[in-house]
């Protein structure tokens, strides 16, 4: 009797978005996925998107960053700090590169148990730059130099800052890497659906929104080509709310056990 091949497993792809602290609900999204059984082959991110991504490609089991997520959010004034006079940003940025490479080590993209990319956008030029080569935490800390609040990046003679600004959620980039189906996590909320009433709002506020809203106009265009479409119900969440990590964990959670059921029957179909 002649033996049946069984049909092989489609790779799946993650790309995880933008949204400063609104994208720590990323590490609920990770939890229910692998609660539910669905292996994750390959990861791109953008921003917040790419710091929880190159974490997790590294290795780290999700409760070390959930509990890493926290532990910053307690210290999160320290981050905003410089010590120098920045060249071309309010803040030099050096503490957040220290805390990226305490966290990932000096690993190189070759390195990472999951194949990893992550999104920076060229200031000069306004192209997307992929960064998949050398250093992991230089390339993050690239993704998510937050312009005018960070300096900018120098990378190969090109000046990076925020992923974000050119491609929030980075589909296209995970299915450039070979995934056969993308599940894509946006944290940027609807304009529309921002309740937080902002009084006085300091530089760095103004500063988070402008980018916000740079970004949020690119977001349908990204997410095309995703197969499936996680949106963790964050609008109340400031992007300033590193503190809240908990919250954004749990919020990303429910929102992705709600999608597991679609993913599995896409899937399968």
């Amino acid at each position: 009797m002649e033996k049946r091949l069984e049909p092989s497993r489609k790779k799946i792809g993650l790309a995880l978005g933008s949204g400063a602290a609104r994208g720590l609900a990323h590490i609920g999204v990770l939890a229910a996925l692998e609660q539910a059984g669905i292996k994750i082959d390959m990861v791109a991110g953008t921003s917040m998107g790419s710091v929880i991504g190159a974490v997790y490609a590294g290795g780290k089991t999700v409760a070390e960053i959930r509990a890493k997520a926290a532990e910053l959010g307690e210290k999160r004034f320290s981050l905003f700090v410089s010590r120098t006079l920045p060249k071309n940003g309010l803040i030099h940025g050096r503490k957040v590169e220290d805390v990226l490479r305490s966290i990932i080590g000096d690993k190189e993209f070759k390195d990472l148990d999951i194949p990893f990319a992550c999104v920076a956008s060229d200031i000069h030029t306004g192209q997307e730059v992929v960064l998949d080569y050398g250093l992991v935490h230089k390339a993050v800390r690239a993704s998510c130099s937050i312009p005018v609040m960070f300096n900018v990046v120098e990378r190969g003679g090109r000046y990076l800052v925020d992923g974000g600004l050119i491609n929030p959620v980075p589909v296209s980039v995970v299915k450039a890497m070979g995934a056969d189906f993308i599940i894509a996590v946006n944290a940027l909320p609807d304009e529309s659906k921002i309740k937080l009433a902002i009084k006085d709002p300091n530089i760095f506020t103004v500063i988070m929104q402008t980018l916000h809203l740079a970004s949020y106009r690119g977001v349908k265009l990204s997410l095309v080509g995703a197969d499936a479409v996680i949106e963790p119900d964050v609008a109340h969440i400031s992007a300033l709310d590193l503190h809240r990590s908990e919250e954004c964990y749990w919020l990303g959670y429910i929102a992705t056990r709600d999608a597991i059921k679609g993913i599995k029957a896409k899937l399968a179909g």
